[in-house]
């Protein structure tokens, strides 16, 4: 250590966080499609991302939904990735609202590398991500064998599972 250096650096441990992706509304870069593949751009180090795919909408709204999951790398906490993703949605135009209402943008920590974490506002992984197959396809085109750190189950087996309950026609 040199006297400009009294203390060693410790490098910043780099994660690896699933964020899922979701737009019902047309925004200023167009359709949810378009919403969804300029929020990308906006993540960061994007290291994989799934297609982008439909889905019937949860709740009152009645505008099917675009949604795709990227996986990104960061030196940031579960808790200061949700203030900044939190802001990309504001600047995309997406106000507070009723739950599960129509919307630009919609950006959700899945999953991250460093396990489980809770905090006032937070819970990863996402509470309800595991009977949801507009995440669960997408996460399994992509990490089909990280596992869920709460169940232990892989996520190709949590979609499979997902899969088998939903009606057919």
């Amino acid at each position: 250590m040199s006297p400009a250096t009294p203390h060693p650096t410790i490098a910043q441990a780099t994660t690896t966080y699933a964020i899922a992706l979701g737009s019902n509304r047309r925004g200023r870069h167009g359709s949810p499609e378009r919403e969804i593949a300029a929020a990308l751009e906006t993540l960061g180090t994007v290291v994989a991302r799934s297609p982008t795919v439909g889905s019937a909408p949860l709740g009152l709204s009645n505008r099917r939904y675009a949604n795709a999951v990227a996986l990104i790398e960061t030196q940031e906490d579960p808790a200061t990735l949700l203030v900044r993703l939190k802001h990309i949605e504001r600047t995309f135009g997406r106000r507070p609202g009723r739950r599960w209402g129509s919307r630009v943008l919609d950006l959700d920590i899945v999953l991250w590398s460093g396990g489980a974490w809770s905090s006032r506002g937070l819970i990863v992984p996402h509470a309800a991500f595991r009977t949801r197959s507009f995440v669960l396809g997408p996460l399994a085109s992509l990490i089909p064998q990280w596992r869920d750190p709460l169940t232990g189950r892989t996520i190709r087996q949590l979609a499979q599972s997902v899969d088998q309950k939903r009606p057919r026609d």
